[in-house]
């Protein structure tokens, strides 16, 4: 009997997915085992069409199993390959994988050719793929001299791509020499065979660094082509070049490129031929030229395109069909359109078929005398030929064996015997390719084996599937039967799920499911039977759960869980600590069912959870503790309830069951409500959800249920104080399944890539399915479109992409969930877009309105909507200031953007910098990223006031003349006419004098001032002038030289020795009066001076009046300010505070004294109000606060 097991198809519900173990078990028991005598299989072997890297070793593999174990031999070219005569050839050990030692020497085209392998042994001989070996080619370039191209706007153009032929092929790109890839779009794309296609050049088009890369991914490098230059020129500049170079007659032979209709760049004529492989991607090409850029459309003559195939590449201009096969063979045509016409190209497509698989033979196990067949069925276009070998020998020449029978793509095997062992080759091939398949036809007389070891203990959680395994093996193929107990009946599919592998399936594993099951495996030759035994155990369940607990600072607190498990497995409790272990402190201790902290800190609290694992499953409840600081009042004697008990459940029916109970203690607070909480144990054990909320009089509750939920129900009770702990749990209740009641939430359909559409939902929780089997269907369509609902069904997942899709298109989206009983009511339907790609157009007629010299207003045409290929998010406006070419060498243009949200169609851009050129251009921008900037737009903003001169500084300081010097406004916002000097003396009480103003030329730096009054401070006032009006001001202050006669007058008043006289008298005077008061205080009397210490604790505060005979600061006439000390000022130099004896802050007016960039003090001397110019455009200066030698002291 052949030994050839073929699964039945069989559906699964949720509640019994095959697991992939079945499938291996299937496959184990196809195979023969290996200690039985077999023909040799091959197992692994190298790719058909192999190609190496030549920089390592070449490592052709042919592995094969077979018992006795298989020797191996190669072919090259058809010729046997010794590879014992080769020292750089060697064979693994026990394999027949060559492996070929190119790294020390040797060439790997020396190795180049046709390799096959044969594995053989006595019972037949196995061969592999003729396994094409070649070195892969990464080849350079052919130097050639590309001439630069110059083309006048809106030509078309072809760059020349044409690389390297290498192996595998390069995959080409262009890029610049930055290495960063050139920009594609509409008008400018890469086609197939590598060229770069220019529909309409434009000026931005030209560049030096058009290069085309080649890059051979298996040596993992990168040639370059020499690149190319482009220089795209406008009209007027062409003529330009033809006026220098020609006469006049020739002078007019370059004309603007007008607006042409669209034709064909690729492919040439209105018809072409394309021939593909089944299986393979259909790539169709059409590229146009043509002012304004082609548009390209495609359609298939009577037919359309297929739906989830198509694809399109390279801004449409690639048509892409996955996966074709012979259905899509037909006539293509592309249309190229613009506003001036169209083009169309059709394009005959054949798609042609390498041989392929319809049914491959199978190995065979017969037992002496049964009969088999061998099937190989091919199918290919054209029909291939099917070829049969017998141990890698045709079979028209092989030995003659009288149990088969060829018949075309079938060998028929009638009686056979030990001698018909053999190892068959079928070859289906056509001129496009060939398959090649090794089946065995292995002749054994073997009694039933069963491969599964012996008393298998197998432990499964209640209601949970159970899995019992029986691989096995015979000859003739035996029969499976399944036996519960010592003397029970075999078991059937009623209850049971046999598997064709032998493995038994039970659903949903009860408590009476526990025993011992029987395999039992028959055939003519005898009978092998194995035990295996299986034990339902009971959920580990969290009866007391760790509650909820706010406790005083240093207190102690304990946390209960208490567990319920199956007594024949251990758990394990664990304790932890916000996720994470307990802290290593001695204040934490574990006992069976209690956690207890004591002396309670603040940072102990947290979320403490109880976590309970066995070998099958685990559970886990948390609580939370609060820390307080300690009342100093006295807790009260009242407390929360104590739990119910003695829930019991009647009336249960299929969506809803009544609950009863019975109260616990109020402990003296009257009950208010009980609070009624389910657990699903079959779709989440050891989690409790909310059910329902009675009155603290009621003791029954009828309960609404779900569908396919295995519930047990627990009850709370709460009074003023608080909630109790929770009840025992109830008993289980286990509803029936139902189609789900609801669809999933929160549907979305949202675009990651140009051509897909992300469709999303929030999945539907166990407790939500309302039965086994939950999965969803996801339907979409086009929102403007007449296209049916398109629909998958999925399980498991919570998202699903659609690709091929139009860019940013509206889809209809809903989302259905449905299970093994039903559909869930008919969902709504969601909007959503396919993917966003950049922008396609540029704004236009974008007009700049100059407002005043450093505001201007943009304004610019809205693109199309449709153009915009995403949301609209507004628009950006780019802005620099032009440069003089030798500054821009110098220093990168700094660029500045200002985005406008929405649709606006203006903008303002502050802050500009006035008499200044700047250029501008504007781009929309969508989610995806910025479209293409317009072009750019230049503006000048008017003169406006300088800045103040950079500083100013006096110098070369005489008895009547002082020299200024200075530096030109930094920023002198237009053209300087003048400078405008002011200037003021000012006397020893800090008035200011009368005001000089004088007029310099602006191309001035330097300005000398004569005729002034020796030993006199001037305080100046400068500032340059434009056209539009005056700068900001610069200030600075410096002094005559003295007169030296003055001087020594002033000396010779000081040596008279009448002067000299005075001081010496005032000074006994002043002596005696301190030895009298120093008497006076020994003696404890009071004076005047002791009554003002007592009366003030600090006299140095208190401010001295000018009619107590006492000295008074000196104040200003008109604000009073007290001048605290005076100042020494060099004659030849600015105020600065570091020269200054004191501060200069003394003189102002609280902290608003300040000092130019130069250091030159700009601070207010006196009061609030200072005297200003005798004329009014002038800014408030203080006059100095000191004269250096009329200073008072």
């Amino acid at each position: 009997m052949q030994l050839k097991i073929m699964p039945k198809k069989k559906h699964f519900s949720a509640g019994r997915v095959p697991l992939i173990l079945f499938l291996c078990q299937m496959i184990r028991a196809l195979d023969v085992p290996l200690d039985l005598v077999q023909p040799p299989t091959i197992t692994q072997q190298s790719p058909k069409d192999y190609i190496i890297d030549p920089r390592e070793n070449i490592v052709i593999q042919c592995e094969a199993k077979g018992k006795p174990p298989p020797s191996f031999s190669w072919t090259r070219n058809g010729t046997h390959f010794d590879i014992d005569k080769d020292p750089l050839v060697t064979m693994k050990p026990g394999s027949g994988t060559l492996v070929i030692n190119i790294m020390s020497e040797g060439k790997a085209e020396t190795y180049e050719g046709v390799y096959q392998c044969t594995a053989r042994n006595e019972r037949g001989a196995a061969i592999s793929n003729n396994i094409v070996v070649r070195p892969s080619r990464s080849p350079l370039w052919t130097k050639e001299r590309l001439e630069p191209i110059t083309l006048r706007n809106g030509q078309s153009l072809v760059l020349p791509c044409r690389p390297p032929i290498g192996l595998p092929p390069a995959i080409i790109f262009w890029m610049d020499n930055s290495f960063q890839r050139l920009p594609q779009s509409e008008r400018v794309s890469q086609g197939l065979n590598g060229d770069l296609y220019f529909s309409n050049v434009l000026p931005e088009d030209t560049r030096e660094d058009y290069i085309c890369y080649a890059r051979f991914n298996h040596t993992q490098t990168i040639q370059q082509k020499q690149p190319i230059s482009l220089k795209v020129i406008s009209v007027d500049e062409l003529n330009d070049t033809i006026a220098a170079n020609l006469n006049d007659t020739e002078f007019y032979g370059a004309k603007p490129s007008k607006e042409r209709p669209p034709t064909f760049l690729t492919p040439e004529g209105n018809e072409s031929l394309k021939e593909e492989l089944r299986g393979n991607v259909l790539s169709l090409e059409c590229i146009a030229e043509g002012l304004p850029t082609p548009i390209i459309y495609w359609i298939k003559e009577d037919g359309t395109l297929p739906v989830n195939r198509t694809f399109y590449q390279n801004f449409k201009k690639t048509l892409q069909i996955t996966q074709v096969s012979e259905a899509d063979s037909g006539n293509y045509q592309c249309i190229a359109k613009n506003t001036l016409g169209a083009v169309h190209h059709t394009i005959s497509v054949t798609v042609k078929a390498a041989p392929y698989w319809i049914s491959a033979p199978q190995n065979l196990v017969l037992s002496p005398g049964e009969n088999g067949t061998l099937i190989c069925r091919a199918n290919g276009n054209p029909k291939p030929r099917i070829g049969w070998l017998t141990n890698g020998v045709p079979v028209e020449i092989a030995p003659d064996d009288p149990s088969r029978k060829i018949d075309g793509d079938t060998i028929i095997f009638s009686n056979v015997q030990e001698r018909s062992s053999a190892v068959y080759q079928c070859n289906a091939s056509n001129e496009y390719g060939y398959l090649l398949a090794n089946a065995f036809v292995n002749v054994l007389a073997e009694p039933p084996r069963i491969l599964t070891s012996a008393n298998i203990l197998y432990q499964v959680i209640a209601n949970r599937p159970a899995l019992l395994d029986c691989a096995f093996f015979g000859s003739p193929l035996p029969t499976i039967e399944w036996f519960k107990g010592t003397k029970g009946s075999a078991l059937h599919e009623d209850i049971y799920v046999l598997h064709d592998n032998g493995t038994l399936e039970i659903p949903v594993a009860q408590k009476d499911s526990t025993g011992t099951y029987t395999c039992v495996a028959r055939n003519k030759l005898g009978m092998a039977k194995n035990e295996v035994h299986l034990e339902i155990k009971d959920p580990t369940r969290i009866i007391k759960q760790p509650e909820y607990a706010v406790v005083q600072r240093g207190s102690k607190v304990s946390f209960e869980c208490k567990v319920k498990h199956d007594n024949t497995l251990i758990p394990t409790i664990m304790w932890l600590k916000d996720n994470g272990e307990l802290p290593n402190d001695e204040r934490f201790s574990v006992d069976k069912d209690h956690l207890v902290v004591t002396d309670v800190s603040d940072d102990d609290g947290g979320v403490y959870t109880c976590a309970a694992n066995t070998t099958l499953d685990s559970v886990s409840a948390s609580a939370v503790l609060r820390v307080v600081a300690p009342t100093p009042t006295p807790a009260p004697v009242y407390d929360v309830p104590n739990p119910p008990f003695d829930l019991e459940l009647t009336n249960q029916l299929d969506k809803s069951v009544q609950l009863t109970w019975t109260p616990g203690d109020d402990n003296n607070s009257p009950i208010t409500k009980f609070i009624i909480e389910y657990e699903d144990a079959m779709h989440e054990a050891g989690i409790w959800h909310h059910q329902a909320e009675v009155s603290g009089t009621q003791t029954t509750a009828q309960l609404t249920l779900s569908p396919y939920v295995n519930y047990s129900f627990r009850v709370m009770a709460e009074n003023s104080i608080g909630r109790s702990v929770p009840s025992e749990a109830s008993e289980q209740y286990l509803t029936k399944a139902a189609e789900p009641d609801q669809n999933p939430m929160t549907v979305e359909g949202l675009g990651t890539e140009p051509d897909n559409l992300v469709i999303t939902w929030k999945p539907l929780n166990g407790f939500e399915s309302n039965g086994p089997g939950l999965q969803y269907k996801v339907s979409w369509r086009q929102k403007d479109g007449d296209d049916e609902w398109t629909s998958v069904v999925v399980a498991n997942v919570s998202k699903y992409i659609v690709s091929g899709t139009p860019t940013f298109v509206p889809y209809l989206i809903k989302v259905q969930a449905l299970n093994d009983v039903g559909f869930a009511p008919e969902p709504a339907e969601v909007m959503g877009h396919s993917g966003e790609d950049l922008p396609m157009v540029a704004p236009g007629n974008v007009r700049v309105n100059v407002v005043n010299s450093t505001l201007a207003e943009v304004h610019w045409d809205p693109v199309p909507l449709k153009s915009v290929r995403g949301h609209l998010q507004g628009y950006r406006i780019y802005y620099w200031k032009a440069q003089s070419s030798s500054k821009r060498n110098r220093r990168h243009i700094e660029k500045k953007i200002l985005t406008f949200q929405g649709n606006k169609t203006h903008g303002m851009l502050p802050g500009l910098q006035p008499y200044s050129h700047y250029v501008l251009n504007v781009r929309v921008v969508n989610g995806k990223g910025e479209g293409p900037a317009s072009t750019d737009r230049g503006f000048h903003t008017p003169e406006g006031v300088p800045s103040a001169p950079s500083s100013l500084k006096i110098v070369n300081p005489t008895l009547d003349s002082l020299t200024l010097e200075w530096d030109p406004p930094s920023h002198p916002n237009g053209v300087l006419t003048e400078y405008t000097l002011r200037y003021q003396p000012i006397n020893s009480t800090h008035e200011l004098g009368p005001l000089v103003d004088l007029k310099i030329p602006a191309n001035k730096t330097r300005w000398t001032l004569n005729h002034l009054n020796f030993s006199t401070r001037y305080k100046f006032y400068f500032y340059a002038q434009t056209s539009v009006g005056s700068g900001s001001q610069i200030t600075e202050e410096a002094i005559t030289t003295v007169d030296e006669a003055m001087a020594s007058r002033q000396v010779d008043i000081a040596t008279q020795g009448w002067f000299i006289g005075l001081m010496c008298a005032v000074a006994l005077l002043i002596l005696i009066l301190l030895i009298v008061c120093f008497i006076r205080r020994n003696k404890g009397g009071k004076y005047p001076v002791k009554e003002k210490e007592d009366a003030h604790a600090d006299p140095e505060i208190q401010p001295m009046k000018e009619d107590d005979g006492t000295f008074g600061e000196y104040s200003d006439a008109e604000d009073h300010k007290p001048l605290k000390k005076g100042s020494r000022t060099p004659s030849d130099r600015t105020v600065k505070k570091e020269d200054s004896d004191d501060s200069l802050v003394d003189y102002g007016e609280g902290v608003n004294g300040q000092f130019n960039e130069d250091g030159s003090f700009i601070g207010q001397y006196s009061g609030k109000k200072e005297k200003e110019p005798a004329e009014g455009n002038e800014s408030s200066e203080a006059p100095s606060p000191v004269n250096a030698m009329n200073s008072f002291v």
